[in-house]
């Protein structure tokens, strides 16, 4: 495929994998991108997962036909991009391995070389000349591995990103970006907040006019808007209005008092309620909702002395993507010694500028009419 003057997409599409990394549904497969840039020398950026090696070659030799390779490029040396150097370095030996130290670190590791006589280490502010193209490096380490960099070709103003913009789905799922790009976004870069903002301040004195990453569709058209909603994301700001619940319950009780605050909310006009059942949703959409909503309401029962297993589960996957800047409400329910809400609080306290409502939900089993006033305050509280 043809992205610009000079520049290819040589990536493949996988249509079968049902879930990434061993933990994210991806109903609409997940695309593997790499790049070939043909100028006075010739560039290929990155590799693609190694069940996909053969079409990955056939579409190098596609593009080159009797040509090779002088350079293979790695900004991210994570085994879906990775897998293949070795293949590739193989197949054309007489090309050089353009990264940085860290990377030939990593190499070492995963194929026992770190091609040593081919190697072409570059850091912040280097390039890489290929004639009318001439690829610029910039660091990223932590976004989301420590090796990571980025590079900037200037004749087509083009940024490729390595895994920063990237998405589930294949190149051509017919989708809102948004939606699965956030999830992707807080479920594997999330905790990496501070360094994606770094990566940011970089890009913004960059004239980009195209946005290459490894997964997903390569951005050409209103950039700002896909900007606008990193910075957002990578600053834990609140990107949407409304309210998010989330919720376990054993026999029902705790659903329901959550069904009424989710109704007193919807009266006392909340722009958008959501809620998360996290016993049956996909939990990487439960964290997507908890960073793109600034005031959420956690409700569980107290369980063998603490949470139920979900939540617990849920508070973790918050806690070690440095969760903060929310408003949290709760709902605890325990028949005898409650522990939920002092659990949830015990869980949160090293998070970052969180506000705990004042009037929370303290259920004894059943929801009781005092529990109804209570709900009421809490809606009251979360619309104020």
């Amino acid at each position: 495929m043809d992205v610009t003057d000079g520049i290819f997409w040589i990536g493949v599409n996988d249509e079968e994998i049902d879930l990434f990394e061993g933990q994210y549904m991806v109903e609409r497969g997940m695309a593997y991108n790499s790049y070939l840039v043909m100028s006075d020398k010739i560039a290929v950026l990155d590799t693609v997962d190694k069940a996909f090696t053969e079409e990955w070659m056939s579409n190098i030799r596609a593009i080159l036909k009797d040509k090779a390779p002088d350079y293979l490029v790695v900004h991210h040396m994570e085994p879906d991009h990775s897998a293949n150097i070795d293949v590739f370095m193989q197949a054309y030996p007489q090309a050089k391995i353009v990264s940085n130290a860290k990377s030939f670190v990593m190499m070492q590791q995963f194929f026992g070389t770190d091609y040593k006589d081919r190697q072409v280490v570059v850091g912040e502010g280097d390039t890489l000349e290929l004639g009318k193209h001439t690829l610029t490096f910039v660091t990223a380490p932590m976004v989301h591995w420590p090796e990571v960099i980025v590079s900037y070709e200037s004749t087509t103003k083009t940024l490729f990103s390595a895994d920063a913009f990237g998405k589930f789905g294949t190149t051509d799922a017919d989708e809102d970006w948004a939606c699965e790009a956030r999830r992707y976004y807080f479920g594997i870069v999330g905790k990496y907040g501070a360094q994606a903002q770094a990566l940011l301040k970089k890009a913004a004195g960059l004239d980009i006019q195209r946005i290459c990453p490894l997964h997903g569709p390569v951005l050409t058209e209103n950039l700002g808007y896909y900007l606008d909603l990193y910075n957002t994301w990578t600053s834990y700001g609140v990107e949407s209005e409304g309210i998010a619940l989330f919720y376990t319950s054993v026999y029902g009780n705790t659903e329901k008092a959550v069904m009424l605050l989710k109704e007193a909310l919807e009266q006392g006009g909340s722009p958008k309620v959501v809620v998360n059942n996290l016993a049956r949703c996909d939990m990487a959409e439960a964290v997507e909702d908890a960073f793109r909503y600034g005031k959420i309401v956690l409700a569980t029962t107290t369980y063998n002395g603490g949470i139920f297993p979900f939540m617990l589960e849920f508070l973790h996957h918050l806690t070690e993507r440095n969760y903060q800047n929310r408003t949290i409400g709760i709902i605890e329910n325990g028949t005898w010694a409650s522990m939920a809400e002092k659990t949830i609080r015990a869980l949160l306290e090293k998070s970052k500028n969180l506000t705990f409502t004042e009037n929370n939900v303290h259920i004894k089993s059943a929801v009781s009419e005092g529990n109804m006033a209570e709900i009421e305050a809490l809606a009251k509280e979360l619309l104020g």
